[in-house]
């Protein structure tokens, strides 16, 4: 502890599965910092002293995290240099640490990323849908009427979309997806991510949700669940200004001719000028 200096909290990543994907310069903070605030100590108390680091662990839960956030601060505004880490993976990515990171954030204090594996990026690295964009919505709603209502909400999303589900809720969480964006959508199953019975399946929703009932085994574990997005709209891909400028052509000539002649103004492709004049006669 530096009492001379405002001390430093690093969000360190940890293994999600396989210890060996732990970072050098993880190791080297974990065993540097005065005290590592962990999801669930006795979980990282083993993960640590595998990695031969005997750093002290306080408790940081999503259940106590905000009566904990005063005393974290005074820790480190008095030199403390602290780690945060949850049970897996990069913190705050569905897990706790948000009201830490935001508070030391807004009293100056200098919160430092120590990058590594995350289940997120690793499932999209091997997932073979496009990930120029996604969006993660993290675990669903428990509730069959809240999941399916939420589903239904992202029906006309583009972009891949990308959820964590939970062993016991597997099933009914592909049955839902299939209920609400189709049989034939596409999709991937990333099942014990870098864990000895690791499984990547792709397929349509019909396919994934007959290969997940087949065989027990295949429901066990953590999962992360990649949707293919929706295919685009002309709506979607022409933006305001090319949807006012064939508006305007429109009053006065054929919709082929405004289509070419507002691609030329705007930029825009052609056809999806097109496509969308005929679906706004």
């Amino acid at each position: 502890m530096n009492v001379d200096k405002t001390g430093v909290l690093y969000v360190v990543a940890t293994p999600i599965g396989n210890r060996a994907d732990i970072t050098q310069r993880a190791l080297s903070v974990l065993a540097s910092v005065d005290q590592v605030l962990a999801e669930d100590t006795r979980h990282s108390g083993t993960l640590l002293r595998t990695l031969g680091i005997g750093t002290p662990l306080l408790s940081l839960h999503e259940h106590n995290e905000q009566v904990q956030v005063d005393p974290v601060l005074a820790r480190l505004r008095s030199g403390a240099d602290l780690a945060l880490i949850s049970d897996a993976g990069t913190p705050l990515i569905s897990d706790p640490g948000y009201r830490i990171v935001r508070a030391a954030r807004q009293a100056g204090i200098q919160v430092i990323p120590i990058p590594g594996p995350s289940a997120l990026i690793a499932a999209l690295s091997v997932a073979g849908l496009p990930t120029d964009r996604f969006v993660f919505e993290g675990f669903l709603p428990a509730k069959t009427a809240a999941r399916r209502a939420h589903l239904q909400s992202l029906a006309g999303e583009t972009r891949t979309l990308v959820f964590y589900e939970a062993s016991h809720r597997i099933q009914e969480c592909l049955s839902d997806l299939d209920a609400c964006f189709g049989a034939e959508r596409e999709a991937v199953i990333a099942r014990e991510l870098t864990k000895t019975f690791e499984q990547v399946h792709a397929g349509t929703l019909a396919e994934l949700n007959a290969w997940i009932a087949a065989d027990a085994n295949r429901q066990r574990g953590e999962f992360v669940v990649l949707l293919a997005g929706a295919a685009p709209t002309a709506d979607a891909e022409l933006d305001a200004e090319a949807q006012r400028v064939l508006k305007l052509l429109l009053a006065e000539l054929p919709v082929k001719r405004a289509a070419a002649l507002a691609a030329e103004i705007t930029g825009a492709r052609k056809n999806a000028l097109y496509q969308y004049a005929l679906q706004h006669p």
